[in-house]
């Protein structure tokens, strides 16, 4: 069995966003992604099931044409081909776990 410890996992750059893919699997990849106050992932598209997390802090997380904001432990799916992206514009840290499956 494997167990993920978040609070190990989380580290932040000043200059980009911490990406750390934590589990690799064909069935399903675990993503984390670590953003320091303005910085953010731009939508784009993506062949597969998706489900993001937000571990801590707030953000404005970006699901087709709508926005939503989100804070710790809004979790939100995204069907596959559907711009998302996600940004920490609140003023504070911002992380995401991405929770990735392949559509059958």
């Amino acid at each position: 069995m494997e167990i993920l410890d978040l609070k190990k996992l989380i580290k932040y750059y000043p200059d980009k966003i911490s990406r750390e893919m934590i589990s690799d699997k064909p069935e399903m990849r675990i993503a984390l992604m670590c953003l320091e106050p303005g910085q953010k992932l731009d939508p784009h598209k993506a062949p597969l099931r998706l489900l993001m997390y937000v571990v801590e802090g707030k953000g404005t997380i970006t699901v087709g044409d709508e926005s939503i904001e989100a804070d710790e432990k809004t979790c939100i799916p995204c069907d596959p081909m559907v711009p998302h992206g996600f940004k920490a514009d609140k003023g504070e840290r911002l992380v995401v776990l991405a929770i990735v499956t392949p559509v059958e």
